[in-house]
């Protein structure tokens, strides 16, 4: 990378590309008199995913460094040298420049070896009062609070977008369901805010997420602390943390903030795939309720006519793969003595795929459903089929006529039968069909035989009448926005 190794390098390498195998590893090498196998090499190494931390380990020994010289435990020049260092290994890293070695393990010991090529022995002293095992909870804490922050950003999107499509329909006839079976008619404006309320748990759970693991374990050492007067509120402070954590046994072998967010993202993805699942049944020619744009359809490599909503399908796939990570993680946690083991560097791949995987669900959901246009017409027709509005039925022999709910239903189910044997809607039986049933049955009962008048009789707080969704829209945006 335009770099020359030293003639005895820190890694141990004797040349580009090439390590002395005789040689144990600097790092730790006191201990040892030869260096590790290829093969344990190769399965120790975490520097190709681990990579990822490079902007949070820097801020780490940055903070570390200057509260090192702040206490008085290393000398001003040589904080200063280290911090010029970071910031020469930060502007390599962004230029591509960066030579990351698989046998310096992790991106802890890459940038500590890097920095002692840049400076010198200066370079030693920043471990000074640290371990590797306080510096990646702490490098891993600062990384997922970042990730926390751009999925609850682009959650905030799609509560956006679904609280635009709430209004733009909010009376808007469509069958609601249970069962998959046509149940009562709602508005479609009433079923876009059901996921807003579905996407902002999820927010308050990331939110609760976050406020937990916003403490830092810095300068907890290995596992026991150390016996240099550190300052660790002022590396908490530095890094944006609340406090610095409690006991130094814990912050090591902690990775509950990783299960916290992995929990949270599974439900959040769990959301994802039922909105996925549902633009997939609208959208198809059965029922033909919704319409996925171009650009979120694909087309078949042998049917022309086909409109596959691939989008809606990955999205409701993914959720597997997120779950997947918070059960490798849990399976790695849960049997562990504390402090720290090597078995607990298997928590990064997992969480870094899971918080990638669904930002770029998250965008494509709120892009995919700015897109979506319904079928008005068909929409309306569906919500009368299947006779919906049974259960107004009902009620209006309570409000009316006095009958107890439970015989009211009994009457409704009737007329239900009667309808079905004569191929025809509720609203469509003669009045003298419904008095056959029970003479308590008056004209006035077709004032609410029909979709429009039962989604505007649905007033009730959380409501589907339209005036009711235009009303939560506008809290929702308020509450979420």
């Amino acid at each position: 990378m335009g770099k020359k190794d030293p003639p005895v390098p820190a890694s141990g390498r004797t040349s580009a590309g090439s390590r002395d195998r005789s040689a144990p590893n600097s790092m730790w090498g006191g201990r040892f008199t030869g260096a590790p196998d290829a093969l344990m090499e190769g399965i120790n190494a975490s520097i190709g995913f681990d990579k990822a931390l490079h902007a949070q380990d820097i801020a780490g020994s940055r903070a570390h460094a200057e509260m090192l010289a702040a206490a008085g435990i290393l000398p001003a020049e040589d904080a200063a040298a280290i911090c010029d260092g970071l910031d020469r290994i930060a502007a390599e890293i962004a230029a591509g420049e960066f030579d990351f070695r698989t046998e310096l393990e992790d991106i802890h010991m890459n940038i500590e070896a890097r920095l002692g090529e840049l400076i010198g022995g200066a370079a030693g002293r920043l471990h000074t009062a640290r371990s590797r095992n306080d510096q990646v909870a702490t490098d891993l804490r600062l990384w997922l609070r970042d990730a926390i922050d751009g999925c609850d950003a682009a959650l905030a999107a799609l509560q956006s977008t679904l609280i635009d499509k709430a209004e733009a329909h909010a009376d808007w006839v469509m069958p609601g369901f249970t069962h998959l079976q046509a149940a009562q008619p709602v508005t479609v404006g009433h079923h876009m805010l059901a996921y807003v309320e579905m996407f902002g748990r999820d927010r308050g759970r990331l939110a609760d997420a976050r406020k937990r693991l916003n403490e830092s374990p810095l300068g907890a050492g290995a596992l026991a602390g150390t016996s240099f007067a550190i300052d660790r509120e002022a590396t908490a402070s530095a890094l944006g943390f609340d406090r610095p954590t409690a006991n130094s046994l814990d912050s090591v072998s902690d990775r509950d903030f990783v299960l916290e967010f992995l929990a949270a993202a599974t439900i959040c993805a769990g959301h994802l795939s039922r909105l996925g699942e549902e633009l997939v049944i609208w959208s198809s020619a059965q029922f033909g309720f919704a319409r996925l744009s171009d650009a979120f359809s694909t087309g078949s490599s042998m049917m022309p006519q086909k409109r596959n909503p691939d989008a809606a399908e990955l999205i409701r796939g993914k959720s597997g793969r997120i779950l997947g990570a918070f059960v490798t993680v849990f399976t790695v946690m849960k049997g562990l003595p504390l402090a720290y083991s090597k078995d607990m560097q298997e928590d990064k791949e997992p969480v870094f795929d899971a918080a990638e995987t669904l930002a770029v669900c998250l965008q494509v959901a709120a892009a995919m459903v700015a897109d979506l246009s319904f079928d008005r017409e068909r929409l309306s027709a569906a919500a009368g089929a299947g006779n919906t509005v049974a259960t107004d039925l009902a009620d209006w022999l309570v409000r009316e006529g006095g009958v107890p709910f439970r015989e009211s239903h009994a009457i409704a189910g009737r007329a239900v039968a009667l309808a079905e044997a004569k191929g025809c809607g509720l609203g469509d039986l003669p009045l003298e069909d419904l008095r056959t049933i029970d003479d308590r049955i008056t004209e006035g009962v077709f004032d609410v035989l029909t979709v429009d008048r039962s989604v505007t009789s649905r007033t009730s707080h959380g409501g589907t009448a339209p005036d009711n969704v235009r009303a939560q829209a506008a809290a929702a945006r308020e509450r979420f926005l």
